[in-house]
């Protein structure tokens, strides 16, 4: 099923979806109206207090689609197209204004309905010196503003709920009964849409919204076929869904924000608590604060049980989780889309649909790819705080562009990772020489899965274990070991106050180019040990004999300090540095701290 298909779907399931031409929108002004014409009341409506007042939603006619064009919205519109006012220079509010007179005066033109006439003969004696005080106030300026006889006002029932309004929006909205031709999204005949409505909500996107599909220039024409003709989609096909995919861009159950891809997320299923079910376990998954506030139990056993697996779960919730798990496993079809500006349009990062059991299994594997001990202080920590070790600064703003977006498709697909993922990781890594957990979780993740380096293969130079393995023989590893236990040895003759370490001032030159550093640590090591010898013999023993036992791991007749290492064998490094580095902090009594004392 396609992405419009889908969403087009999805629609139908929304509580309390709009109905086909009408769109929320927000509303900051009501003017009630007499019977001829002239106002009554102008009541704001805003929700809050103070600076924190904001317009308040209503259901109103679809607005139209503008940029640079002059095009009225139907019985209601901001202040500049209603009342021909405007807080700012308004070089075009009197042709704005007066649009929207005469679009009314075309489509209203012999009503009978006292709301519409008595609208009609309002645009008709309106002048905007009207607006002023006391019952106008500046604060009104460039609101929405909708209409109301003032007896309807009273009760809540605005000018284009009437019923002879409707009848006529649904004309009006009908689109051009000629242009007939078959959707392409619900294989039925009906009204082309010319322009498909904005999606709003795109993080760094454009605030009045952006299309997905939209042909604006000569160049796009084809065989004749200009704007929405290129690809026919029906007006009501348009509307469901970019009605369905606004209404999950401003729902926090249903979104979130992966890098700079806004990635929404819905669930298709006839078993409707089974699909409830699904939406709210899926953020967990990638943010567990997403779900911290209101989790249930049903959440958190269906969180634990793709987390872990049945095989993982203590026997009670294995036994509460298998009719759920079944339910939402079997029956359940999942939904995952990606998006993030382009210029004047949105594009696609990812989409992904597939039976959530898929789904669950794909996440699984990820999981078990990521294991690194000791672990980092959250065991599933959020997609984004990965991310963030991929930055310049630790910025969030500054994660690789469409990094988060490939990389969140490999995980719902359960293909590769990106190799940019690993370049942007060393990169970092020999910019900062910092190696944490989530870092050294990442390189194995993606030596695991790329690279088929799983433990336990049987081959021990191909093999990125998931803690310390004395026994792996890849030469990148072993030199990682070793070059923590170099700064083990500094560290121990020096005390851990030096303000830097050799990883501060050689790991990237050593993990690219071991020959032209080893053999200076090397040495430099051996006065270290001789000075901690004097004081503390014991301990220059356990460093000498870690060491030689590192050394004597090296492949016979190698050269135990290459020239260079290769992408992989310095992503191992990383990882051998980690797990020796963090096997020093160990204490007594099982409790494992990185480098700055921190509890892992």
């Amino acid at each position: 099923m396609s992405i419009l298909a889908s969403l087009a779907r999805a629609y139908t399931r929304l509580p309390n979806a709009p109905p086909f031409g009408y769109s929320l929108e927000k509303i900051g002004v009501i003017v009630g109206l007499n019977g001829d014409g002239s106002v009554a009341s102008v009541s704001p409506w805003f929700d809050g207090e103070g600076k924190k007042r904001k317009p308040r939603l209503m259901l109103v006619p679809q607005p139209v689609k503008r940029a640079s064009n002059i095009a009225p919205n139907f019985l209601w519109d901001k202040t500049a197209y209603s009342l021909g006012v405007t807080a700012g220079e308004g070089a075009r509010t009197a042709r704005e204004h007066a649009a929207f007179i005469e679009r009314h005066e075309k489509e209203l033109a012999g009503t009978n309905d006292p709301g519409l006439k008595a609208f009609l003969l309002f645009l008709k004696q309106w002048s905007p010196e009207q607006f002023s005080t006391p019952l106008w106030s500046d604060e009104l300026r460039d609101q929405n503003i909708v209409f109301a006889l003032e007896s309807d006002r009273l009760q809540n029932l605005w000018l284009h709920d009437r019923p002879a309004a409707k009848e006529l929006w649904a004309r009006v909205s009908g689109g051009d009964g000629e242009n007939r031709q078959i959707c392409l999204v619900t294989g039925q005949p009906g009204p082309v849409a010319r322009l498909h409505p904005s999606i709003k909500g795109v993080w760094g996107g454009q605030t009045a919204g952006a299309s997905i599909v939209s042909f604006n220039l000569n160049a796009f024409t084809s065989y004749g076929h200009e704007q929405g003709d290129n690809a026919p989609v029906s007006e009501a096909a348009a509307f469901a869904y970019t009605t369905a995919l606004n209404t999950f861009l401003a729902d926090r159950k249903h979104r979130l924000q992966i890098g700079d891809a806004s990635t929404v997320f819905w669930a298709d299923s006839e078993d409707a608590e089974a699909a409830l079910l699904a939406e709210a376990a899926f953020p967990g998954l990638f943010d567990s604060a997403a779900v911290e506030a209101e989790t249930t139990t049903d959440v958190k056993i269906l969180l634990e049980r793709l987390r872990k697996g049945d095989q993982q779960l203590g026997e009670e919730l294995a036994l509460k989780s298998s009719e759920l798990a079944r339910r939402v496993e079997k029956g359940v079809r999942f939904h995952v889309l990606g998006l993030a500006p382009n210029a004047a349009r949105i594009s696609i990062r990812f989409y992904y649909e597939n039976d959530f059991r898929e789904l669950a299994a794909n996440y699984r594997r990820f999981i078990d790819d990521m294991r690194v001990e000791p672990p980092w202080r959250d065991p599933y920590a959020p997609l984004w705080r990965y991310l963030v070790e991929t930055a310049v600064l630790g910025k969030r703003e500054n994660i690789p562009p469409n990094l988060a977006g490939e990389w969140m498709r490999s995980i719902l697909t359960g293909t590769n990772y990106p190799l940019s993922l690993l370049s942007s990781v060393l990169a970092r890594i020999r910019a900062d020489g910092e190696i944490n957990a989530l870092r050294a979780s990442i390189l194995r993740a993606l030596l695991v899965r790329n690279y088929g380096m799983r433990p336990n293969n049987g081959d021990k130079k191909r093999e990125a274990p998931v803690s310390l393995d004395p026994e792996n023989r890849n030469k990148g590893y072993l030199l990682g070991r070793l070059f923590a236990v170099y700064e083990r040895v500094q560290r121990q003759a020096l005390g851990d106050k030096i303000n830097a370490t050799i990883k501060d001032k050689f790991y990237g030159s050593a993990s690219a180019a071991p020959r032209n550093v080893f053999a200076a640590l090397e040495r430099g090591s051996a006065n270290h040990l001789s000075k901690i010898g004097k004081e503390k013999p014991g301990h220059r023993y356990n460093l000498e004999r870690e060491i030689g036992t590192i050394m004597e791991a090296m492949e016979p007749g190698s050269d135990p300090f290459p020239a260079s290492l290769n992408t992989t064998e310095q992503a191992l490094f990383g990882l051998g540095y980690h797990h020796q580095h963090s096997d020093f902090f160990k204490s007594r009594k099982g409790n494992q701290t990185d480098a700055s004392g921190e509890t892992a």
